[in-house]
């Protein structure tokens, strides 16, 4: 009988894995044929030009298996209002309504899908030449993106859906209500980790590994809620993350792409919303808001000093914070890595105040 929850869902990340690693070389074949290659930007280091034609959307990779898992177990739960489904169910060995899937995940599932789909619409303008080559245009992405939050907001805020409006916060035994400030709130994370992780995504293994981590870090916390669904989830998407990171490790084969990275972003997110652990994102996802964050402060100073004196001024050589580590000398790999160990010790840091 399948009973124990981390099993579950480390054998879930196994056969994500799997499904995906089967799935990679026929996608990188189809990417080629389909010219779907990636555009280098000039004003990057040299050491980027050799990627240009590199496939991206790799982001299917990761989606497609993730999507048929969480799909084909909620299916199974369905199945389980029927005598049919009982048997097959029983010769799975699931026990009946198991507490292992849920119609709960359906939520991170559409997130995933949603800004999956807005990603892959700025992979084709930028591969196709469309509005310049640059992309979706921020006039029209930012909307866009707000719009989907607002509404998977209201989803994760609906009494009939989910019905979450509380956080914890470490020391306070007891979770946090803040009420219809969830909605807003809730909005401005989705989106800001949905860029994050893009911004993040500019060299090889790099989004990839620090998302896997995440989702790792949010898996143990929904396992120490007893929230057996999200686990499970988490761990799909780690075991899919792990195969893409197969092909995406220098040099890359694959590149993740605005499919991958927006999604990923924005679903990170939406489990740490639901697990209420959300008050620690900013230090699990710590990488993410630090190349997000070096944006925007470059931005920032680089406006206010040419107001002040007449001209710009950068604190960083370039944004995000990985291209600034990259024209000190640093190597593509060991930015990789080192941003990576940072990753897992502020993910433990992360476990560690959840269980405070």
């Amino acid at each position: 009988m399948i009973s124990d929850p981390m099993a579950f869902a480390l054998a879930l990340g196994a056969i994500s894995f799997f499904l995906a690693v089967i799935w990679g070389p026929p996608l990188i074949r189809l990417l080629h044929r389909w010219h779907i290659g990636k555009q280098i930007r000039i004003e990057l280091p040299d050491s980027h030009h050799h990627k240009f034609g590199t496939p991206t959307m790799g982001g299917l990779m990761i989606l497609v298996p993730v999507m048929l898992i969480t799909v084909t177990l909620n299916f199974a739960n369905f199945l389980s209002g029927f005598e049919a489904g009982k048997q097959i169910l029983a010769f799975f060995n699931f026990e009946e309504g198991s507490t292992l899937i849920g119609k709960s995940i359906l939520l991170p599932l559409v997130t995933m899908i949603a800004f999956g789909l807005l990603g892959a619409v700025d992979d084709l303008c930028e591969v196709r030449g469309w509005r310049g080559g640059e992309g979706l245009l921020a006039r029209y992405m930012f909307p866009l993106q707000f719009a989907m939050a607002l509404a998977i907001s209201v989803g994760l805020y609906h009494p009939q859906i989910l019905d979450l409006s509380e956080v914890g916060v470490p020391g306070i035994p007891d979770l946090v209500d803040v009420g219809i400030w969830y909605v807003p709130l809730a909005t401005l994370i989705i989106v800001w980790m949905a860029n994050a992780v893009n911004l993040t995504d500019g060299l090889d293994g790099l989004a990839g590994s620090i998302a896997a981590v995440a989702f790792i870090a949010y898996g143990v916390i929904a396992f120490l809620q007893t929230q057996y669904p999200l686990l499970s989830f988490a761990f799909s998407m780690v075991g899919a993350l792990f195969a893409f990171l197969w092909f995406n490790s220098h040099p890359a084969t694959l590149i993740m792409g605005g499919m991958g990275s927006l999604a990923l972003g924005a679903t990170l997110a939406v489990v740490a919303l639901m697990s209420f652990q959300w008050l620690l994102l900013p230090i699990i996802g710590a990488i993410f808001v630090a190349e997000a964050a070096s944006v925007v402060i470059q931005v920032a100073f680089f406006k206010a000093s040419r107001r002040l004196t007449g001209k710009g001024r950068r604190i960083f050589k370039m944004t995000p914070l990985h291209h600034h580590f990259e024209l000190l000398g640093w190597s593509e790999t060991h930015i990789t890595q080192r941003f990576w160990i940072l990753g897992v010790l502020a993910a433990m840091l992360g476990i560690a105040l959840a269980l405070l």
